[in-house]
């Protein structure tokens, strides 16, 4: 499938920027995606659209939000993302992971101390987790790569809090071992500004679901 032009600039520059990124320790094993689409109930009420539009090699992290019928929808998504070779993470919760055959878990930054124990129960696993305060963050060490917002200003959930910048993003990219994703307010207009930050890869919500998924 050819990709738009904004999901292409998107593409592009997180595939240089995970190439140039810092390999962890665990680099031979862990292959971390560039891009990571994150799923909404209001910005991507159909994320089936969206990952049957992302290139292979990417990943979905589907959070469901207590929604009555995630298991229908995450093994839905399983589905396509091994049809299309696009990893599928489950944000939060490991049991519906489990149940379809996840490829890992997005731990939200109140529940990064889970890492430890599901890595050891999941060795397999690709572990990512949210980091909103880099002064406070605990258990990187037991992901596989953190998840930094927001670096620009965003209009979704971290609103309220402030940009972060491409200087402090950069900065503890290259404090920390594990390896960082850069989200919040990217797009195909500002994504080039990331390119020297050491990011391992881009993450989104609402620009990325309107570069892969279907404009009406």
């Amino acid at each position: 499938m050819t990709l738009s032009d904004d999901a292409r600039r998107l593409w592009d520059a997180a595939r240089r920027m995970n190439a140039l990124a810092r390999p962890s320790a665990d680099v031979s094993a862990r292959v971390l995606p560039p891009l990571l689409v994150f799923t909404d109930p209001v910005r991507t009420p159909r994320p089936w659209e969206i990952v049957e539009r992302l290139p292979a090699g990417a990943g979905l992290v589907y959070r469901h939000f207590g929604d009555p019928e995630a298991e229908t929808m995450a093994r839905r998504l399983r589905d396509i993302t091994q049809a299309r070779d696009v990893a599928l993470l489950i944000g939060l919760d490991a049991d519906l992971a489990d149940r379809v055959g996840a490829d890992g878990v997005h731990l939200p930054e109140r529940a990064s101390s889970a890492a430890y124990a599901l890595g050891g129960r999941r060795p397999d696993w690709l572990l990512t987790g949210s980091v909103h305060d880099p002064v406070r963050l605990k258990a990187g060490r037991d992901l596989h790569a953190l998840v930094l917002s927001p670096i620009f200003t965003t209009s979704g959930p971290s609103a309220d809090r402030p940009a972060l910048g491409v200087e402090p993003l950069t900065a503890f990219t290259r404090a920390q071992p594990t390896p960082v994703y850069a989200l919040g307010g990217i797009d195909e207009l500002n994504v080039d500004q990331l390119a020297d930050s050491g990011a391992c890869g881009i993450a989104g919500v609402g620009a990325f679901a309107h570069a892969f998924g279907v404009r009406t």
